[in-house]
């Protein structure tokens, strides 16, 4: 990122801080033995919830980046290789 902070930073924040939360549940489930069935489902639960925290950011950081594109032809240069290098990411 750029360093400024964005709209959706807070949410994705909040959001990865439940995720954070839910894989220590994961990892506790681990260690005490469930069900096999009951760990993936957590465990796919926790992986849509960074990949949604993540294209947020992505989306946020897209719709940002778009909007400041700049006059000249290096800064709008500039903008589409960051565009380029963040849409690898999703």
């Amino acid at each position: 990122m750029d360093g400024r902070i964005h709209t959706s930073q807070p949410a994705v924040v909040k959001r990865l801080r439940r995720v954070e939360g839910h894989l220590r549940s994961v990892l506790a489930m681990i260690e005490s033995g469930r069900p096999c069935l009951d760990i993936a489902q957590q465990l796919h639960a926790v992986e849509r919830a960074v990949a949604e925290a993540k294209r947020t950011l992505i989306r946020d950081h897209l719709d940002h980046c778009l909007d400041t594109t700049g006059n000249t032809a290096a800064e709008r240069r500039a903008s589409i290789a960051e565009v380029k290098a963040i849409a690898r990411y999703l």
